[in-house]
């Protein structure tokens, strides 16, 4: 009895720890898929911890039990995703032989780059004082609630630290990871380089492994991940989108089609009132 009751209590903290983190992602952060990740587990969580002696009355049912076995086969594999994502950025790191690099774009604030862009523009711009001959490519279009591409702002923030602008090319059309290395590999071939130049691309950890899938994609055949940290209160929202985003992309290869692509127009709506 008394365990039962430490886990309630466990439970009751779990719940709120996770009200408060949701409230806070809605002043902090822009609207996106993790962050609705995270409101929904928030949801389930809280709601679970509420109506928990009716919830498991009903599991102990013989519908129940068909229902809780189904859900906890399902976060187990999600956890496995989460804990693939984890270690799989940090799978393929430079070589120093790298001839260009590619940064990946992560969100602006109005005209900065977010938190999360900048953990990548900081590690960017460690590579780059280490490899003066490098060229640079910042990579990243237009969102709608942000002031300039993302290409533009990452390219001014790494010269603000130093960086010689003559290096710094900003690509601002992309719009997703795939664009930004097809458009990049574009910006690249107008200065004498080639799909077998081998290439470091930047990018949080846990969106490396994909990322570097979609630079092959691309046609890159010699890539390398330079992984940067994730802020903490970002690595919730990050980790449980990129799994779900893993397994789509197992299934589908692409971004541009299958269901997810209408998810994507429905969170622009979305955009569109929380912007408004």
């Amino acid at each position: 009895m008394k365990s039962a009751g430490k886990a309630v209590v466990l439970l009751y903290l779990v719940a709120a720890a996770l009200v408060v983190y949701s409230v806070g992602l809605v002043f902090t952060s822009n609207f996106n898929m993790g962050n609705l990740m995270v409101w929904l587990l928030t949801a389930a969580v809280a709601g679970y911890a509420i109506w928990h002696k009716p919830v498991n009355a009903w599991l102990h049912t013989g519908p129940g039990r068909v229902v809780g076995l189904m859900l906890g086969v399902l976060a187990a594999a999600y956890l496995l995703l989460v804990g693939f994502v984890a270690i799989s950025g940090y799978t393929n790191p430079p070589t120093g032989q790298e001839q260009v690099m590619i940064v990946l774009g992560a969100g602006l604030r109005r005209d900065k780059p977010s938190t999360l862009l900048r953990y990548r523009l900081d590690k960017a711009y460690e590579y780059a004082v280490e490899h003066p001959d490098v060229p640079v490519i910042t990579s990243g279009g237009q969102g709608r609630d942000e002031w300039v591409p993302e290409g533009q702002a990452m390219r001014d923030y790494l010269i603000e630290k130093g960086l010689d602008p003559e290096r710094v090319l900003a690509e601002t059309a992309s719009t997703s990871t795939e664009e930004n290395f097809a458009f990049s590999l574009r910006i690249l071939q107008e200065h004498g380089y080639d799909t077998d130049t081998p290439m470091v691309y930047v990018s949080n950890a846990f969106h490396c492994y994909r990322a570097g899938r979609y630079a092959r994609m691309a046609g890159f055949t010699t890539v390398h991940a330079l992984a940067a940290a994730t802020p903490w209160r970002s690595v919730l929202p990050c980790y449980l989108r990129e799994a779900l985003a893993l397994a789509y992309y197992w299934v589908f290869k692409t971004s541009a089609t299958g269901p997810m692509h209408g998810m994507v127009g429905l969170l622009d709506l979305n955009k569109r009132f929380f912007y408004k």
